[in-house]
């Protein structure tokens, strides 16, 4: 394989998560005024074929305490810390 057939995206691969999806990923955030570890829901705003990019309303933090200061967490399409949410939006009338 080339190094241009390396880097060409498999057109037939699906990617289990498009952007405009709402995830639930596994991450340090606040609620209620204290820093927690649990699922924080998301949407996904960029997606390749290895990597998914999931933003956030609320401010998230990297592992060793740091804020993302555009709330924007990546993580691999099959990793353990991100899933389909299981809440369904409802509509407000």
């Amino acid at each position: 394989m080339t190094k241009k057939e390396s880097r060409t995206l498999d057109p037939t691969r699906n990617n289990q998560y498009l952007v405009g999806d709402r995830v639930e990923v596994y991450c340090d955030h606040d609620r209620e005024g204290k820093r927690v570890r649990d699922w924080m829901m998301g949407v996904v705003v960029q997606a390749d074929e290895k990597m998914v990019a999931v933003q956030f309303n609320e401010d998230v933090y990297l592992t060793d305490g740091w804020m993302v200061p555009d709330r924007v967490l990546w993580t691999q399409h099959d990793s353990e810390q991100i899933r389909p949410t299981a809440k369904s939006r409802k509509r407000k009338k």
